[in-house]
């Protein structure tokens, strides 16, 4: 466990910023997470925000209602420190690893985050992101990806690319069997987007997940 000092925070929105700490050396492959602390046991989990290339780590949080340490994230100013373990996790990415360089994204909430890592880090590849939220305002940073290949889905307002829940996106798309897919965000989208993916004929092994709680 090491200390890392914050440059700077950025807020989203009400309930959710960036913190953009020291690189401090850290090394890790797009895809995994850090977990963020004070005091050594009241820690928590963050998918890493930025590129792996970038001379900052970010974290995107969201704030928890009653949570101890998204308060105190919350909190944090420049010139400030806190507790960085890590980097750990599988859903680790590099376009280099699959045959056939096809991706699809899909998020929901704040799991925008490990995507967001895989674009800074590799803006060059085939991909479609799609990412549902309620309002549009949610559409963290969606400024650094390639509008032409990002979907905005919003299940509780029409100012988005679609109105509805990416599930129902989704089912109405084609999607190509040798695309490789990787979800992350809440559990029953997880689920129910692996059943849709599979009942258009993508193998199991195509398909990966990361789920948030």
């Amino acid at each position: 466990m090491r200390k890392h000092k914050v440059i700077q925070t950025r807020q989203l929105t009400e309930s959710t910023f960036v913190i953009r700490l020291e690189r401090n050396e850290l090394q890790f492959q797009t895809g995994q997470f850090i977990l963020l602390g004070f005091n050594g046991i009241d820690r928590r989990e963050y998918s890493i925000y930025s590129g792996e290339k970038d001379d900052f780590i970010e974290v995107l949080v969201r704030e928890v209602e009653g949570g101890k340490v998204s308060a105190k994230l919350k909190r944090l100013k420049p010139g400030d420190t806190v507790q960085v373990d890590g980097p750990f996790g599988f859903f680790k990415f590099s376009p280099d690893m699959y045959a056939v360089k096809k991706f699809l994204f899909v998020a929901t909430g704040t799991g925008i985050s490990p995507f967001h890592s895989f674009v800074r880090t590799h803006s060059e590849m085939d991909y479609r992101l799609v990412h549902g939220v309620r309002f549009a305002e949610e559409a963290y940073d969606h400024r650094d990806f390639d509008s032409d290949r990002l979907t905005l889905c919003t299940s509780g307002e029409t100012k988005g690319d679609f109105y509805g829940r990416v599930t129902t996106y989704l089912a109405e798309q084609n999607i190509d069997k040798d695309t490789n897919c990787f979800l992350c965000g809440n559990s029953e989208m997880i689920y129910e987007v692996f059943d849709i993916l599979t009942g258009k004929g993508i193998p199991v092994s195509n398909i990966f997940s990361e789920v948030y709680f």
